[in-house]
């Protein structure tokens, strides 16, 4: 292979943010969440499958039409002057190329699930659209983040059991908060030159109330978490996992103190092991539940 051709084989990678899989990892947990409370510790193969090469499809298409919206905005924020497309590396074409095959993609995979889940699929696609370019119109883009990635949800209960009841959407809603919370500490980073170029986001919108607001949103968060043990009837490894969770929360209030670009972004990619506690907690639920006694 032709070194120029592995080197933007490489731009495409890094367009695709696979060479950073932080937003894989944060998109999927909450779908594992879903699929294993959905299929009761024993979610099917192929809906399992299909889920875990979706995840990757859709952050990784959310990403090429985010550098695509931010064309423009990329290269005067520190942060991002550096990605494929602000630097010039890949071409504006290029990369709706690139989305339009990964839609594709993503399309074909919709098409193994139920008639429900397809539904429901239609209106993640609508979100995952609509998100890169909400930030110039809105102060809570962060919110519409939260529900792209949390469309997931209920779109694997649909998946799983052919609907999506209560308790699905209270997963969703529980993901759409951790997404706003994590997400805020992100836009924490870029505050500054968000201002200067008039990106909208939560950290603006939250000011110097920004941990007080998060702190608030963490509490709901974790009430929540204990709604969804309460209705799908989890044990102490569920619940013991929550714990886990509030005491890293707390650790991310006091690493994020004094509002460090650096260690807001430590703290959001230290969310990731929330949603991985949490997962555990399910797993190991579901593995050593006893379950009824025999009579």
């Amino acid at each position: 292979m032709a070194p120029g051709i592995i080197v933007q084989l490489r731009n495409y990678v890094q367009l695709m943010r696979l060479d950073k899989p932080i937003g894989v990892w944060l998109l999927l947990w909450p779908t594992l969440w879903a699929l294993w409370i959905a299929g009761k510790g024993h979610p099917d193969a192929g809906v399992f499958l299909v889920f875990i090469v979706g995840v990757i499809v859709m952050r990784s298409a959310g990403c090429v039409l985010n550098d695509f919206a931010d064309r423009n905005i990329d290269p005067y924020v520190e942060r991002t002057r550096t990605r494929p497309i602000a630097s010039g590396a890949v071409a504006p074409m290029e990369a709706i190329t690139l989305f339009v095959a990964l839609a594709l993609v993503a399309i074909g995979l919709a098409a193994m699930l139920n008639r429900p889940a397809q539904v429901l699929a239609i209106i993640a696609a609508g979100l995952t659209v609509v998100y890169p370019f909400i930030k110039r119109f809105v102060s809570i883009p962060q919110f519409v983040l939260g529900a792209a990635f949390g469309w997931a949800v209920p779109m694997a209960f649909a998946a799983q059991t052919g609907e999506a009841p209560q308790i699905a959407w209270l997963v969703f809603g529980t993901a759409l908060i951790w997404a706003v919370i994590y997400d805020t500490f992100y836009a924490m980073v870029d505050r500054e030159d968000d201002l200067k170029v008039g990106v909208k986001s939560t950290a603006i919108l939250f000011g110097d109330a920004d941990l007080f607001v998060i702190g608030g949103l963490q509490l709901l968060m974790l009430t929540a978490l204990v709604f969804i043990g309460n209705m799908a009837e989890l044990g102490i490894w569920y619940f013991g996992a929550i714990g886990v969770a509030a005491i890293i929360m707390a650790y991310h209030q006091w690493l994020a103190r004094d509002r460090k670009p650096s260690a807001c972004f430590q703290v959001f990619l230290h969310n990731h092991y929330i949603g991985m506690i949490i997962f555990i907690g399910i797993v190991l639920h579901y593995t050593f539940a006893t379950g009824s006694p025999a009579p």
